[in-house]
């Protein structure tokens, strides 16, 4: 079968500097060890940090809103390292999409995946839960080398990233579902395949439930719960770490949860918010901070945090 070629639209000159960008990654990643990579990603991230206003204000204003008991030198600290968390990820994700899996094998800890064989046992497919950390994609790709998965991705508003991102997820995974396609994921847990996705970001539809995230109203995903009820697949949580020193990352899968879905939308919501609170304070410079997980609509009522001056 010959390749798909990109849909003419992404030729535009406008999306030409992407390009130039996403060639200069693929040069970077075939030339350079991958502990070089992330060394260079990280000094990248903590240049952007003084520079990246807009970006710095949302995660000091969510590391605020989630970790009031830190005093504001902790506070600025962890936002100061997720920069460089994230700057990791630059590299980090186009060597998961592009390093072979010589390349990936001694960059993986693993741990639980006995949990996963038990939840397939059941038949009735898994929904492997995760949430945005800045190693998500690498962890995802390490995951492979053990499980088959099928992937549900957010739309990029840039068609080049956009592009690049639902190739490699479906290079390396049995399919790449959008996450507007409830039926096709609901056809997957069917055919007794593990779907891997992550629910945590804010979600601003008439179906979201307002429940606590970091005691702060989130609105929230309930298609876990939703999911769940209809294919009658089991839950498991998996989570991936960047570790200290250049040794890897550490894949945790954790034992599926029991008695779920319960009785409500709005307690399973809570309840997966705090597996993922859990996750979080394993790492809590590793998520996605820069993500406005706080902003509502006006027919909520609840005030926006972003356009107040972070403490």
């Amino acid at each position: 079968m010959p390749k798909r070629k990109p849909p003419p639209r992404l030729h535009h000159p406008r999306h030409w500097p992407m390009w130039v960008g996403v060639g200069l990654l693929w040069v970077l990643v075939k030339a350079l060890p991958w502990r070089w990579l992330v060394r260079l990603g990280e000094g990248i991230g903590a240049l952007l940090y003084p520079l990246a206003r807009d970006r710095r204000r949302i995660a000091q204003t969510n590391i605020r809103l989630c970790f009031p008991e830190l005093d504001a030198p902790a506070q600025r600290r962890l936002v100061k390292d997720h920069f460089r968390a994230m700057g990791a990820a630059l590299f980090e994700t186009p060597f998961g999409w592009w390093a072979s899996d010589k390349q990936m094998a001694p960059l993986e800890h693993i741990e639980g995946l006995e949990h996963l064989r038990e939840a397939q046992a059941r038949g009735k497919g898994v929904l492997l839960l995760s949430a945005h950390f800045t190693s998500l994609e690498i962890c995802g790709r390490l995951m492979l080398r053990h499980q088959a998965l099928s992937a549900m991705y957010r739309p990029n508003q840039n068609p080049v990233v956009e592009h690049f991102f639902r190739r490699n997820r479906e290079r390396h995974c049995t399919r790449a579902i959008r996450r507007d396609q409830a039926k096709d994921v609901i056809r997957a847990l069917r055919q007794g395949e593990v779907v891997w996705y992550a629910p945590d970001q804010a979600f601003k539809t008439r179906a979201s439930v307002i429940v606590p995230f970091f005691g702060q109203p989130a609105a929230t995903n309930p298609a876990t719960s939703r999911l769940a009820k209809i294919t009658g697949a089991p839950v498991v949580p998996f989570f991936g770490y960047r570790l200290p020193g250049g040794q890897g990352y550490r894949l945790v899968i954790h034992p599926p949860l029991e008695d779920f879905p319960g009785d409500t939308p709005e307690a399973d919501a809570i309840r997966i918010n705090q597996v993922i609170e859990s996750a979080i304070h394993e790492a809590p410079e590793q998520y996605f901070w820069t993500h406005r997980r706080f902003k509502y609509k006006k027919r909520w009522g609840i005030p926006d945090p972003y356009r107040l001056p972070p403490g």
